[in-house]
């Protein structure tokens, strides 16, 4: 029997599991629309969730706070100011309560959602842009730069505003002779990568508006594509093969001529929608009319794309939402958090770490992008670029009430020893002493006698009662740690051995 090392992959997020909230927290009798447009539908952001919902006439959208759930009213107020049906929505990373949307009106329009939500219907928006001949089906606000938004329509124009002005800044009309499936800024908004239906994947300098570099034929099926920037620059894209069978293919800008590699999934005809986590470096997919969503990690080492697992569900998905980090329950160690459109609901499922220690876990939540822009529009328009401003979510961590908080609490505290007035001070092992009133009348109830304050003897014995009971305490965190470490140990030989069995080695 041969025993290879390394057939398991060491990774923090092998064991990432998908689970569905209850029926309870969900959001019902949602409208959600039939628009044939291959668009995810639904945008969140840690305030709001926002929700391409059927309307009778025009183009409306659904706001309402994160937390919101139970049945929506059909009567409640939603954004209705477009006079055809919205495409695209999305939220502005700068600001919680900003959103943009795109519709067959040919116009984008910007909103300010009050906080709280909604409380009448929103017709009149903040800035409408009016610049593309035909309808406007994507909208992708720049990471790092304030207030300037890329929008690209079936007219084959990418268009490049300043929110603040309205400005039309760029425009760029001759790099895409067909349309344009899918927009993605770089990390810090210098390039735009785009694929369109001459399945061409292009790296575009907005300001500059040339091409920077092309793949011909990233994916040889007819049917649309995706591409999205990765951290380290980096691109992956899906896509559907010759024979009509979906594919993720990654991409070095650096050399374009063949793909890093390219998975298979399936035989669906749905379009894969590629969400990803620049934290985690994890990529999502998301079918449009599929049950499952898988995940995958992207590292340097081949294949490069690993995959980790699926989630499946019985109900097929209309589009999903994602949240971004700054939204995420770290308490619960969660790492993503997606919003599942069925044909009335909104189901989040949560994706989370499997930890047994109830600290923050800084290594699944390195510092995230923040709400701060790096840049003011003009900054960016004349020349400059900057990485995204960066947060720690460790503010967002409530540790838990300790088990034995009560116990330290209720140890009577040291008397002070320089000072004849009985007031109490507390000791370095106590770890919430009361006020020097509470823990007089406490020391009264343990002593009814008239107390010596130099009375040394009694001093040295509580201070003992108090150092047996934090060597209690450390002897037991010692001993839990031996066991977590052991079951970790076992689970690793279990999972080698597992290994060595599915490869035929036993």
């Amino acid at each position: 029997m041969s025993f290879r090392r390394g057939v398991v992959r060491q990774s923090k997020f092998r064991h990432v599991f998908a689970q569905a909230w209850k029926a309870e927290h969900c959001i019902d009798d949602v409208r959600v629309s039939r628009v044939t447009w291959d668009g995810p539908l639904c945008a969140v952001n840690p305030k709001f969730i926002a929700i391409i919902v059927e309307a009778g006439g025009g183009g409306t959208f659904l706001v309402v706070p994160i937390t919101k759930s139970g049945r929506i009213d059909q009567s409640s107020p939603t954004v209705c100011g477009h006079a055809a049906p919205v495409l695209d929505i999305q939220w502005c990373p700068h600001d919680d309560n900003i959103i943009a949307s795109a519709s067959e009106d040919c116009t984008v329009k910007v909103w300010q959602i009050p906080d709280g939500g909604l409380t009448t219907p929103m017709t009149e928006a903040v800035v409408t842009l009016e610049g593309h001949s035909k309808r406007v089906g994507i909208v992708a606000w720049h990471p790092t730069a304030f207030n300037i938004l890329l929008t690209a329509g079936c007219d084959n124009l990418m268009c490049v505003w300043d929110v603040g002005t309205g400005e039309l800044v760029y425009q760029i009309s001759d790099a895409h002779p067909d349309l344009i499936y899918s927009v993605s800024w770089n990390k810090d908004g210098s390039a735009v990568c785009t694929v369109c239906k001459d399945k061409a994947l292009r790296v575009i300098d907005p300001r500059r508006g040339t091409v920077l570099k092309v793949r011909e034929k990233v994916h040889d099926g007819t049917r649309p594509m995706r591409a999205v920037f990765l951290a380290d620059g980096k691109i992956l894209t899906t896509g559907f093969s010759r024979m009509s069978e979906r594919q993720m293919a990654l991409w070095d800008t650096k050399d374009l001529s063949e793909p890093m590699t390219v998975q298979e999934m399936d035989t669906s005809n749905g379009v894969l929608m590629p969400f990803y986590d620049p934290d985690t470096n994890m990529i999502y997919l998301c079918g449009k009319g599929d049950c499952t969503i898988r995940y995958f990690e992207v590292t340097d080492e081949s294949p490069y794309v690993h995959f980790l697992s699926l989630y499946s569900s019985k109900e097929p998905q209309r589009g999903a939402g994602f949240l971004s980090k700054r939204g995420v329950d770290v308490n619960k160690c969660e790492i993503a958090r997606f919003y599942k459109l069925h044909e009335r609901k909104v189901e989040p499922i949560s994706m989370t770490v499997p930890r047994k220690s109830d600290l923050f876990q800084g290594d699944l939540y390195p510092d995230t992008a923040g709400s701060e822009p790096s840049l003011l529009a003009d900054h960016w328009i004349a020349g400059q670029d900057a990485p995204p401003l960066l947060v720690s979510l460790s503010g967002g961590y409530t540790a838990p009430p300790s088990k034995h908080r009560d116990t330290l609490r209720g140890k009577p505290p040291l008397l002070s020893q320089d000072s004849g007035s009985g007031a109490a001070t507390p000791s370095t092992g106590n770890a919430a002493a009361p006020t020097s009133t509470s823990a007089t009348r406490e020391a009264e109830e343990v002593a009814p006698q008239p107390r010596v304050v130099r009375d040394m003897d009694g001093t040295s014995e509580r201070t003992k009662r108090e150092d047996d009971v934090l060597n209690e305490l450390l002897a037991e965190m010692k001993a839990l740690r031996a066991v977590v470490l052991a079951q970790s140990q076992r689970i690793e030989l279990l999972e080698r051995q597992l290994a060595r069995i599915e490869d035929g080695d036993v």
